[in-house]
């Protein structure tokens, strides 16, 4: 097994994104991912490892996807409601 892992934070916007790969020792944990790829999480609704959602502290492993989440722009009830009144 290799001391390193290679892992991609992506943060993204309604017509862009931003995708950061970095190369960390084993072990390394999701809030030190986000330091390495020099994004800051303030402004997000949360975070997630491949769409589940992760805390600061959990450890990553080697391929993972750290993804910052952006918060919702409109509450999904109303969404639905717009959606079927068309």
């Amino acid at each position: 097994m290799s001391g390193r892992v290679h892992v991609e934070v992506v943060q993204a916007w309604p017509r862009r994104h931003e995708a950061v790969c970095v190369d960390l020792p084993a072990g390394s944990t999701v809030a030190e991912a986000i330091a390495a790829a020099g994004l800051t999480p303030g402004g997000h609704a949360g975070i997630a490892v491949y769409g589940d959602p992760a805390t600061g502290d959990q450890r990553l492993r080697d391929g993972d996807r750290v993804e910052l989440l952006r918060p919702l722009t409109i509450d999904p009830k109303e969404a639905r409601r717009r959606r079927a009144g068309k």
